[in-house]
Parts: C-alpha cells; sequence; structure tokens
C-alpha cells in the first residue's frame, strides 16, 4: 500500500523518523529509498567523511543524493586526502552548502582547489585549521584571491576558532573574500588589545602579518557593520574598553554576541553594551567572573527581546539578580549552570511572574547550582510552562524524590532530563510510590513493598500508583550517572521510554543483569548507552540484552570489571551501527581481543586503557 502514495507523501512521513530509521527505511524499496534521500536532504543532516580511499564509494553515493553539509575528518597534506578532495569537489562541490574543516590540516592549494568548486557555499569552519595560516600568505596573490572572492561571494558564516597562528594580514585577505558575511566567530584567537583613542583608526594597509590585533578587527566590523550579525569573541580576553568600542559601532546591529570566558568584562560595559545593541536575541555570558547581580539587571532593562542567556560559571550571581529575568518575556533558553549562590527561590517567581505568561523557556540548566533545594524547585518548576523541553539539573545534590515527582506531574513533555549525580534519588520516587515512614522497623517492609510493585502480575498495567518517571513518555535523553540508591527495583519498571536515544546509568553499583535486560527491552531505540562502573553487569546479561538495541552507536562499558570478550562478540554479532566503544579498565578484554572486534566492524573506534607500571596507558584503536 506504502507503495502507492505519492513520493511527496512518502518524503513527509519519513521525515518524522530518526536519522537512523531513514537510513533503514530507504533499504525497503526503490519509492522509500527516494523518499527517505529527500528526507534526509531536507533536514540538512551533516555527514562525516573520513580522508580513507575507502570513503571514496561513499562519495560518489553521496553526490547522487545532492548531499548540502558535510565534515571532513583526519584532514592533512597526503595524497590519499589530495584524492578524496577531489572526489568531494567533483560529485559533492556543486551542491555544497555546509563545509567543515575543523582541526584539518590542508594545504592552502588543496584548500582553494575545493572551495573554487563550492560556489553555493554558505557555512564555512575553519576551526584549528593552523598549517592553513602559519605561513600568513593565504589568497596572498591576487589573482587567485579574486577566483575565491567569487565562490565564497554567498558565504554567510565564517569559523575561525582557536587559530593560534591568525593575524590581522591573513584574516583581512580571508574576510575580504566573503563580502555577504553575516556571522563571525574568532572564539579562542590571540587578540591583541593596545588602549587608546586611535581604536580603528588605522587602515588596511597598517595590518599586522604577526599578529591578530582589536584594531583591525574593529576596523573590520566598521566596515561590515550593515550586515554582521553574529560575532563570537569567547576566550579572546576582551577588556570594559573594547567591548564598548564594539558596542557603539554607527549602523552594527547584532542578534547574537558570545564572549564566553572574557574575564575581564565589567557590569559597566555590559550595561553600555546591552544600551547601545538592543536587538540581540543571544547573549553567552558564560565564565565572565567580574559579573554580578547588576549585570543581569541591565540585561533585563536593555534586552527586552532576548531568547538565548547564558549565565554559566557567574558564582557572584545571587537570587536578587535572578528577580531581572522576570523582564525576560521571550526568553527560550536559560543557563545558569554553576551558579553557586542561586538557590531559585526568586528565579521562581521572576519566571511565573503576576505581569504576563511565563515566558516561552524550552530548555534550562541549573546543573551543579549546590544551593538548590526542593523547597525552591518544587515552586519553580510549576512556573516553567508547558514549552519546557530541556531540564538540567546535574549534581543538584540536594534535590530528592520530591522533585522528581514534581517534574513527573507538571512536566510531562520533556525531551531531556538530567539528574547526574541526584544521589537522593531513590526508587520508591522514581516508581511514583509515598515517601516511606522513617521508622528502622519499616526498611524490610518497604522493600518487599518495592519488590511487589516492581515485579506484579505479568499481565498487570505499568502504570504507577503516582507521577513516576513513567509519564516523561516523549524523553529522548535521560541522565541518571552516579544516582547510586537506584537499583533494578525501579529501573526495570519504569526505564520503558519507546523513543529514548540516549541513556546514562554509569555509576550505579547496584545494576545487574537484570535491570540491563529490562531497560533493553523497554528502550529499543538507544543510540548512546553509558554504564561504566556498573560492575555486576556479566556477559549473561549482554547476551540477552544486545539484540534490542540495533542502533546502539555509542557504547561506554569502562570499569565494568565482569566482561570479558564474550561480550565484544555478542555486541559485534547485534550492534552492527556502533561507532564507538569504551571498555578502558575493563581487565577481561585483552588487546588482541579488540583487534579482532575491529577487524569485524572497522568503522568502530574501541578505547582501552590498561595499567602499566603503575600509569594509565590509554589506546584508542
Amino acid at each position: 500500500m506504502a507503495e502507492s502514495l505519492p513520493l511527496e507523501m512518502l518524503t513527509y512521513i519519513l521525515s518524522f523518523l530518526p536519522l537512523s530509521d531513514q537510513k533503514e527505511a530507504s533499504l525497503v524499496s526503490r519509492a522509500w529509498y527516494c523518499a527517505s534521500r529527500n528526507a534526509l536532504r531536507e533536514e540538512k543532516v551533516r555527514y562525516n567523511i573520513p580522508m580513507s580511499s575507502a570513503s571514496l564509494p561513499a562519495i560518489k553515493s553521496l553526490g547522487l543524493w545532492g548531499i548540502s553539509c558535510i565534515n571532513l575528518t583526519n584532514l592533512d597534506g597526503s595524497p590519499t586526502s589530495h584524492q578524496v578532495l577531489q572526489s568531494i569537489a567533483y560529485h559533492l562541490g556543486p551542491h555544497l552548502q555546509s563545509l567543515c574543516l575543523s582541526g584539518g590540516s590542508p594545504t592552502e592549494a588543496s584548500f582553494v582547489a575545493l572551495i573554487l568548486s563550492c560556489p553555493a557555499l554558505r557555512s564555512l569552519d575553519l576551526s584549528g585549521c593552523n598549517s592553513l595560516f602559519a605561513s600568513g600568505m593565504l589568497l596572498a596573490q591576487p589573482k587567485m584571491a579574486q577566483q575565491v572572492q567569487q565562490a565564497l561571494s554567498g558565504l554567510r558564516e565564517l569559523n575561525l576558532a582557536g587559530l593560534r597562528d591568525l593575524a590581522d594580514l591573513s584574516f583581512n585577505q580571508l574576510s575580504s573574500c566573503t563580502p555577504s558575511l553575516e556571522r563571525l566567530s574568532l572564539a579562542y584567537c590571540h587578540l591583541t588589545f593596545e588602549l587608546g583613542s586611535a581604536w580603528g583608526s588605522i587602515g588596511p594597509q597598517d595590518s599586522s602579518p604577526s599578529q591578530l590585533s582589536f584594531h583591525n578587527l574593529l576596523r573590520f566590523v566598521k566596515e561590515r557593520a550593515g550586515s554582521l550579525r553574529a560575532l563570537d569573541l569567547s576566550g579572546t580576553g576582551l577588556p570594559p574598553e573594547a567591548l564598548q568600542a564594539l558596542g557603539q559601532v554607527a549602523g552594527l546591529q547584532l542578534q547574537e554576541l558570545s564572549m564566553h570566558s572574557c574575564r575581564d568584562l565589567s557590569t559597566e560595559a555590559v550595561a553600555a553594551l546591552c544600551r547601545q545593541q538592543p536587538g540581540l536575541t543571544s547573549l553567552d555570558l558564560s565564565g565572565c567572573s567580574e559579573l554580578a547581580d547588576r549585570a543581569l539587571l541591565a540585561v533585563s532593562r536593555g534586552l527586552r527581546h532576548l531568547r538565548h542567556l547564558s549565565l554559566r560559571k557567574l558564582r557572584r550571581l545571587t537570587d536578587a539578580g535572578c528577580t531581572a529575568l522576570g523582564g525576560l518575556r521571550e526568553l527560550q533558553s536559560l543557563d545558569m549552570a554553576e551558579c553557586c549562590l542561586v538557590s531559585g527561590q526568586e528565579l521562581a517567581q521572576a519566571l511565573g511572574s503576576v505581569c504576563g505568561a511565563p515566558p516561552p523557556l524550552a530548555s534550562l540548566s541549573l546543573a551543579y547550582c549546590s544551593s538548590l533545594k526542593d523547597t525552591s524547585v518544587l515552586s519553580l518548576i510549576p512556573a516553567l510552562g508547558p514549552s519546557l523541553r530541556v531540564l538540567d539539573l546535574s549534581s543538584c545534590v540536594a534535590l530528592t524524590n520530591r522533585t522528581l515527582q514534581t517534574i513527573c506531574t507538571y512536566l510531562t513533555p520533556l525531551l531531556v532530563l538530567r539528574l547526574a549525580w541526584c544521589k537522593e534519588l531513590r526508587d520508591w520516587g522514581l516508581l511514583g510510590l509515598g515517601e516511606p515512614r522513617e521508622e528502622p522497623a519499616q526498611g524490610a517492609q518497604l522493600h518487599q513493598e518495592l519488590e511487589d510493585h516492581a515485579s506484579g502480575p505479568k499481565d498487570s498495567s505499568p502504570q504507577p500508583q503516582g507521577p513516576s518517571l513513567l509519564m516523561l513518555q516523549a524523553l529522548q535523553e535521560l541522565d541518571l550517572t552516579a544516582c547510586s540508591k537506584l537499583t533494578d527495583t525501579s529501573l526495570a519498571k519504569v526505564l520503558q521510554f519507546p523513543q529514548l536515544r540516549q541513556l546514562s546509568l554509569s555509576l550505579l553499583p547496584a545494576l545487574t543483569d537484570k535491570g540491563l535486560v529490562a531497560v533493553a527491552r523497554g528502550c529499543p531505540s538507544l543510540e548512546r548507552l553509558a554504564l561504566s562502573h556498573c560492575s555486576l553487569l556479566s556477559d549473561e546479561g549482554w547476551a540477552q540484552a544486545a539484540s534490542s538495541w540495533p542502533r546502539l552507536q555509542h557504547l561506554n562499558l569502562s570499569s565494568c570489571s565482569q566482561l570479558t570478550e564474550q561480550t565484544l562478540d555478542t555486541i559485534g554479532q547485534a550492534c552492527k551501527q556502533i561507532q564507538m566503544l569504551d571498555v578502558a579498565m575493563c581487565p577481561g578484554i585483552s588487546m588482541a581481543a579488540v583487534r579482532r572486534f575491529q577487524v569485524q566492524l572497522p568503522q568502530v573506534t574501541c578505547i582501552q586503557s590498561r595499567f602499566v607500571g603503575g600509569a594509565d596507558l590509554t589506546l584508542t584503536l
């Protein structure tokens, strides 16, 4: 029947499937192959292409699909890389819109040849490609620069992060070839700042061939003020004076600005920026350690249309500053991880302010906020609203089952829930049972009650008595790392999420084969699974569980001391899509066994370590 559906309808239906399922669907028939190809192309999926001769047939096939986004890995100046680049230029070049060479070492000749074959390029990532800029002569020849400018005339985004050899001269030569640039990243490049009134007064002829100066960057921003919309200067040591000079550039209307780890920034400089650039919709001030409550107040007053705000590691920020968040009515994501003085009391009031509906918050991170307690979180969660999809409370060590059950009551549409190192979570909380009495005599009775609830009749409904983890049926990622009081009793019952893609149960000392098998049956769509330091897991458990996880791609079994090479054989036979396997510190798995496994599945990256002469030796194969 599906064969009779129009191609457009098949494409629409397959677009709802995750990437791995779309790939499997393409094998059903010719019609499904064409439909899945269209769906994948529409999703702008990024393909990783290793610099190996084995990639050549795949590149030709991807060219027939019209793939537009690729990432080249292990790129160097070898003949093999040159051959692969030629194939990419011929088969993929005309369609490419996004090209990532991050961390590669291409030669200038191979880079230019590739760029000239990509006339539709919109995004270029050269982060960490230091070999291109070491000589300072990239695009120094006018004729070559003119050809590259024509090829990059439509480029909108350029990533130059982490380039230690980037200097004014090479930056100017490359940026002059990108007349339509809207987004620029110079994160963690070594910018030099010379204080003085002459900032920006120098011309291109004064560019330095050996260093990247703020003088030169400011001149560039002034020239592109009409089109530049996003700037990333994270880790550059941006001083307050430089930020003020940047914000007051005539005609500049930034929408996104990232200044992560610019530790010298002052509250006054941030306040001035908010007045000068009121159109900002995304602001990252993470790690700007001098900022405190007044900076957040300035953000709230000046950036009324802000949608994404990151305040991670602002350790001087307190509850008093959180009251200002009530003014950000369009806020969609908020990151306050590692703000150790924030208890959440004022945050709940701000997000649930009576002055209007709560902001459409989709993502909230309060990870490592050690002052967070149940009382404040219980008032915060109902204020978050139905739009929340990502909640990170990792390492909020004082939180208990009361918080978890409130999450399960009010935040049922959640896609991502991270509760790593919340060590007070217990089985009865996950199961939705009432809180047990504290008398010691109740211990045995509670354990029996949990066992009866978890086992139950085989045909009984899995519905809990109260708000249990089972209510979050939309979950795609769950992190319970180091929630050490959890056991099979609850995990086997509540981990039944057909859409779950990523799960971490690392550092759960009570997890056994019984729990592993139950999780495998309840979460068949897993692509990433972490089970490190689960020392009770054995080969027998994996023999039963592995067949339920055909989509598994990343698996961490480090320090699972009972596992042997038998588990490797089981995984190799059942998990054909596996890409990364970590068996570090597994004494029962030898190097020879890992090598045999990789012969069977050569696409897999295996991590193994051993103690050699008192040292920890880690090998990536």
